[in-house]
């Protein structure tokens, strides 16, 4: 549901006021933030990938401009658990106010000082465990343990005099993780009894019936592939995926196999994982990736980055054969995770050139090589008849996943108008065991382009779409500066068209003609020239060769 713009009104006295300024109506860029007596928690701050229509965007970030001109009043950001989607945004953030707290488990704040480090940010941290109580500011925050495709991920429960808020992050009820760490439902249990006030609940996998499949059920058939393949085997997966990385260095450690890194993000996030033990590495198993190219082709696994298609990522450098391990004939390439909403068309793409060369390539559609790390319906009915929350506000989640979960809520007994299927910017005041909707932010996408940040807008993705889709047009014509004249030109050169320049002679005289008028009627003006060519060519070019390219008139004056 999408609310009508609207400002809120001062936030009365007793009342906590919730807005997420992302990851609703998206799988992505996740950050909501609480605010109580003038002071503002927030929780998570992620990004969201790009998708083709943006392109040259690296990142998108959430909209920080409702709390820029309130970084004071921030206490602390609690980071749930250590993928991109809930920390990537962080040193952004921090290059407003690099003082800011953040709080999390041991793993994610690691992940998360490795990363500031690279943007030269020495952040102020608390680490955090399940089951510990912290007061921030006039927030009483208490973790509990929830079971994750990353170790260490955290709910927290927010409790103000407002009322008791529970985000529960990403989430799954595997009953038997590979790290033995569960999601806690007895201390979910424990908070229904004390009544929750408004249940923030992880939407992803809420059209998906029944239970997310175990972890555990991946390492046999990972276990088989690896056994089965001939020569090199390629896996590729979310660089912080430690419990896929886990399976991975088992199965290939079976069978006699090495395995290396590939990828910067996942050589530093499996280093941070092994040092602080959540990743267990035989003796003599990992290896240096220039050292494994020595190795016999049926010894060695790769461990790569690019699982999503992103095109600089190193499987997507290796079916483009721009990397230094070229796969082949007789190579198996392990897609180890789902689909992000969005990435299938890259994916399949990748997937298409390691095909052509060659390489048996195995993953989600031909084999049980992933599960999610999300609750599925199942589950989410259990954690809605476990808390009995008062009001929900379903997050992390496309549209329809939002409405999904929120069916399921009340399908459990929520009331309707409790459960609150808002968007990026919807305001939630709770107080007295009732939240309300007390207004709408008009929330934009801020784009990461290189060094540029918030620099890119809509129309330059739209100019950019233009150019690679349409092609590009520029006239050059000199005009007297007294009398209007042409002196020169008009000069038209095409990129992109498709078309011989020599196409542009039959709209030449057109262009003349249309200047000579307005040179006629007193036009002058630079300005008003360009339009008036830009409108001649662009009708000709639209009706002639059915094309609506980028047009760039230059007018010089002599």
């Amino acid at each position: 549901m999408s609310f009508p713009l609207a400002e809120p009104e001062p936030l009365a006295p007793g009342t906590l006021r919730v807005t997420p300024l992302g990851g609703l109506g998206e799988v992505g860029r996740n950050m909501t933030t609480f605010e109580y007596e003038g002071k503002i928690l927030i929780v998570d701050c992620g990004v969201l990938f790009p998708e083709e229509h943006q392109p040259g965007v690296d990142l998108i970030l959430p909209d920080f401009e409702p709390i820029k001109h309130r970084l004071d009043d921030v206490v602390g950001v609690v980071l749930t658990h250590g993928h991109e989607d809930h920390i990537g945004a962080v040193p952004y953030l921090l290059r407003l106010k690099q003082d800011i707290p953040l709080i999390g488990s041991g793993l994610t704040l690691a992940l998360v000082e490795a990363k500031l480090k690279e943007h030269r940010i020495k952040p102020f941290t608390l680490t955090v465990k399940e089951g510990q109580e912290e007061e921030v500011g006039p927030f009483d925050l208490e973790f509990i343990a929830v079971n994750h495709s990353i170790p260490d991920a955290l709910a927290v429960a927010i409790r103000t005099p407002a009322g008791l808020a529970l985000a529960t992050g990403d989430f799954k009820m595997d009953q038997l993780p590979l790290d033995g760490r569960i999601t806690d439902l007895r201390a979910f249990a424990r908070l229904g009894e004390e009544g929750v006030d408004l249940f923030l609940v992880d939407s992803t996998n809420a059209d998906v019936p029944g239970f997310t499949p175990t972890e555990r059920s991946i390492g046999p058939v990972l276990e088989q592939v690896i056994g089965k393949a001939r020569r090199r085997v390629i896996v590729a997966s979310f660089s912080s995926h430690v419990h896929r990385v886990q399976q991975v260095i088992d199965a290939a450690h079976a069978h006699g196999r090495r395995v290396a890194f590939l990828g910067r993000s996942m050589v530093r996030n499996m280093t941070i994982a092994e040092q602080l033990g959540y990743l267990k590495v035989p003796a003599n198993v990992l290896i240096d990736y220039k050292k494994a190219r020595d190795l016999p082709d049926d010894k060695i696994v790769y461990m790569s980055t690019g699982s999503q298609g992103e095109p600089m990522a190193v499987l997507s450098r290796m079916a483009n054969l721009d990397h230094a391990i070229e796969p082949g004939d007789g190579d198996t390439v392990i897609l180890a995770s789902s689909l992000i909403p969005g990435n299938e068309n890259a994916v399949y793409r990748v997937i298409d050139g390691l095909t052509k060369l060659g390489a048996d390539v195995v993953h989600k559609a031909n084999a049980k090589v992933h599960v999610s790390g999300h609750a599925a319906a199942g589950e989410l009915i259990y954690c809605y008849n476990i808390l009995k929350p008062k009001n929900v506000l379903p997050v992390h989640g496309e549209y329809r996943h939002l409405i999904a979960n929120a069916k399921l809520a009340q399908a459990t007994g929520v009331p309707e108008e409790r459960t609150i299927v808002g968007g990026n910017g919807t305001i939630i005041d709770l107080r007295d065991g009732e939240a309300r909707v007390a207004g709408q932010l008009d929330i934009g996408f801020v784009y990461v382009d290189g060094s540029t940040v918030g620099g890119i807008t809509d129309a330059d993705l739209k100019d950019r779409r233009i150019l690679g889709e349409e092609g590009f047009v520029s006239i050059i014509v000199v005009v007297d500066s007294s009398t209007g004249r042409i002196v020169s030109g008009p000069e038209i050169h095409a990129r992109g068209v498709a078309e011989d320049d020599r196409v542009f002679d039959d709209i030449t005289p057109k262009i003349v003609a249309a200047l000579e008028e307005a040179a006629r009627n007193g036009v002058r003006d630079n300005h008003a020239l360009s339009q008036i060519i830009r409108r001649t060519i662009g009708r000709w070019v639209n009706q002639k060769l059915r094309r609506r390219p980028m047009i760039v008139p230059l007018v010089i004056e002599a």
